[in-house]
């Protein structure tokens, strides 16, 4: 007996005495892993991890404890955050900073057995830039999305074979060289309309702007791009001045961005209707390779000579068929089968005119036969008379006559008139009784 309420309830949970798995595919439902035990397994392959410089921008710090600090640093361009926390030296250091700064960092990653968390242990942080620009620009690119300038059914699809570019960029700058030589190399036929703009310093966004704005309005330019060679995060602020975003992406015209190197980020790549990673990058993505075009060109002609080619074969194996037939070798064979239908169609008519003028003589004989039988002539012809009175009724009972009336007696051969002489009825009636 037990002292359990329920004695015939199932037990559940893992029998104490059996041994733990070693690993964690080894687990069942009767036999599971505590969960410090997974905690310990989790800090301990992460524990493994080597350190690595990080770069994002502080979006929260608490460094009011002594000897600790805990921020939260968001990536520089896509909206992905991760906890950082360190000690002593670190904290010290991160005192120095504020929200908006943006920072690298170096540290390990780390899990809290605790509440099994996974955070960054962070032993050094430097200044990268100006924080409280980039909070601004943040600022500012949340806003812009919020209107939706950088909505993707916004943007217009660039010409497949553009005949002039519009190029916006420095006077005398490397990327001018880059954009038309490279775009030239690809496509020799390619024109190019240049506006120069400052494209740094506090005229560069209303430089850029009217330049855009120029470009757009030209009817004969069939795409735009916004070139500028590599700089620091300062030099490149113009390109994310919201009048040089809002004409972006006001802009009719394909518009293409070209700022910097892959690295660098600008506002106005969001608005653009392409980014590119480089004026060399853009130039290559703005115009096709002429010597895949040639490709293309030659390819699609080898495959219409193979078209017209395999039909001409068809053709020709049609033709050829049809002069082999018998009906154009030997015409007469086309005859064969008609020829057959008309025969047996020929010999069914003369079966079936046979068989009915068969039927039809049977039927005259049979009719013949009983015409004959029930004729007057065929009574007569046994031996029988018919006498007729004089005005041509037969004389079925001798009281129809009297004496001297004339009749007429037709025999088998010839007729005879003769006068009644006498006319016995009773006679007559003796002589039906006795025949009944």
């Amino acid at each position: 007996m037990t002292d359990t309420p329920f004695p015939n309830a199932p037990q559940t949970g893992p029998d104490p005495a059996q041994p733990l798995p070693r690993l964690a595919r080894d687990t069942s439902p009767d036999n599971p892993w505590p969960v410090s035990l997974l905690s310990r397994k989790y800090h301990d392959a992460v524990a493994k991890w080597p350190g690595t410089w990080i770069e994002g921008q502080i979006s929260e710090i608490n460094t009011r404890r002594s000897g600790s600090a805990y921020l939260t640093v968001r990536d520089n361009v896509e909206d992905i955050s991760l906890s950082v926390t360190g000690f002593g030296r670190f904290a010290q250091m991160a005192r120095e900073f504020r929200q908006g700064d943006r920072v690298i960092l170096h540290g390990k990653p780390d899990v809290w057995m605790k509440q099994t968390r996974l955070s960054f242990m962070g032993d050094d942080i430097r200044r990268v830039g100006k924080g409280d620009l980039m909070a601004q620009i943040e600022e500012l690119r949340r806003r812009l999305k919020g209107e939706g300038l950088f909505d993707a059914e916004n943007k217009v699809p660039l010409p497949e074979f553009p005949h002039r570019i519009g190029l916006i960029c420095a006077p005398h700058a490397r990327a001018e060289g880059d954009v038309i030589t490279n775009a030239r190399l690809r496509w020799p036929t390619i024109e190019f309309t240049v506006v120069h703009a400052h494209v740094q310093g506090p005229s560069c966004p209303p430089d850029v702007v009217a330049a855009i704005r120029k470009l757009d309005a030209d009817p004969s330019v069939d795409v735009i791009i916004v070139a500028r060679g590599g700089g620091s995060f300062e030099d490149l602020l113009g390109f994310s001045d919201e009048s040089v975003v809002r004409a972006t992406a006001a802009c009719v015209t394909p518009i293409v961005s070209a700022i910097g190197h892959e690295d660098d980020w600008t506002l106005i790549e969001l608005a653009a209707d392409l980014r590119a990673s480089t004026p060399t990058d853009a130039a290559k993505r703005v115009v096709p390779d002429v010597n895949e075009q040639l490709a293309i060109v030659d390819e699609a002609r080898r495959r219409i000579r193979d078209r017209i080619r395999f039909r001409v074969d068809n053709e020709r194996r049609l033709i050829e068929g049809y002069a082999n037939r018998p009906s154009l070798t030997r015409p007469l064979t086309m005859l064969d089968k008609p020829q057959r239908f008309v025969d047996d169609a020929r010999r069914r008519l003369d079966i079936g005119m046979r068989r009915i003028t068969d039927d039809a003589s049977l039927t005259v004989e049979k009719l013949h036969a009983s015409l004959t039988a029930l004729s007057p002539q065929s009574t007569l012809d046994r031996g029988y008379a018919v006498v007729q009175d004089a005005h041509g009724h037969v004389v079925a009972d001798s009281a129809n006559v009297h004496a001297g009336d004339g009749v007429t007696v037709t025999l088998r051969r010839g007729r005879i008139r003769a006068t009644v002489d006498e006319a016995d009825a009773a006679k007559a009636d003796a002589s039906n009784e006795s025949a009944k």
